[in-house]
């Protein structure tokens, strides 16, 4: 979990657990109206500092996840630029590159994005790829998609994983 300071005493296992239980009866509920969803997550943003960098991340996903891309980019860039990183903020990045794609800036969510496939690995790898090649497809670069696409799934096949990735590079190698 990000340490911001200052956040000891508002972040805890327990509001984590509090925002895992608002994300889980929003998912558990497609009924749920999104506005009312939005103002539960402002209400927990509500008591972490004014300058933490989980407030505005949170409340991106919100946005993001009540399709509204357009609300949601702002806020990625703000927790970001306030310091969010480790896991959320490799998360803040994915969602940022796929809300950046939704607005019609898939350029900079390649750019955003293109570095984290040399990052330390995690179970997040193959989400970056997936929403690098859904960034690449927006901007015509199908092919390079692909490649990320196939070279991601190799890893997870019973058989077949160095043909795959084989196939994959070649995608890439072979682009007029």
């Amino acid at each position: 979990m990000f340490a911001h300071p200052c956040e000891s005493d508002a972040v805890n296992q327990d509001w984590e657990d509090r925002v895992a239980e608002a994300w889980a009866a929003f998912d558990d509920n497609p009924e749920t109206d999104a506005a009312d969803f939005r103002a539960v997550i402002d209400t927990l943003v509500a008591e972490l500092p004014d300058d933490s960098p989980l407030g505005p991340f949170e409340r991106a996903c919100a946005w993001d996840s009540t399709g509204r891309s357009d609300n949601a980019v702002p806020l990625y860039r703000l927790a970001l630029a306030r310091g969010l990183s480790g896991y959320k903020g490799r998360r803040a990045k994915i969602q940022l590159s796929s809300s950046l794609r939704n607005v019609g800036l898939a350029e900079e969510g390649v750019a955003l994005l293109t570095p984290e496939l040399d990052a330390p690995s995690d179970e997040l790898d193959d989400a970056v790829r997936a929403t690098l090649a859904l960034c690449l497809s927006s901007l015509g670069r199908d092919r390079e998609g692909l490649a990320l696409v196939l070279g991601a799934l190799a890893s997870h096949l019973p058989r077949y994983q160095r043909s795959m990735a084989n196939y994959a590079r070649a995608l890439v190698v072979d682009t007029p």
